[in-house]
């Protein structure tokens, strides 16, 4: 499986665009290029039943999030307030900044 250069990084704030989150949004967590994947914040929980072990004396059902495909997040545009594509515009001083599509507002990254 080949990865690709995602539109999306660790920290970024994306809305979920299908899928049976659609329409929530969230904080990325992790990023899996290997596996085209992203773990989003509260976003796709899935139960996981835990037996007790040495480290983890009590076992039961764990709930945590799980990774879902990168084509279904786009990055929010703090200006539209919504999801949408991003373009790249170099700066005056040399740098290249990510821009909404919609409004043309640069897009600040952490």
């Amino acid at each position: 499986m080949e990865s690709i250069r995602f539109h999306v990084r660790k920290n970024d704030i994306v809305k979920v665009i299908a899928g049976k989150e659609k329409g929530k949004s969230g904080k990325i967590l992790k990023v899996l290029p290997k596996k085209n994947r992203v773990l989003v914040e509260k976003v796709n929980f899935i139960k996981r039943h835990s037996r007790p072990t040495g480290r983890t004396r009590q076992g039961g059902i764990i709930q945590k999030e799980a990774p879902i495909h990168v084509s279904n997040v786009l990055l929010l545009c703090p200006k539209c307030n919504q999801g949408v594509r991003t373009g790249m515009r170099e700066l005056e001083n040399g740098k290249k900044n990510l821009v909404c599509k919609k409004c043309g507002e640069l897009i600040e990254r952490t």
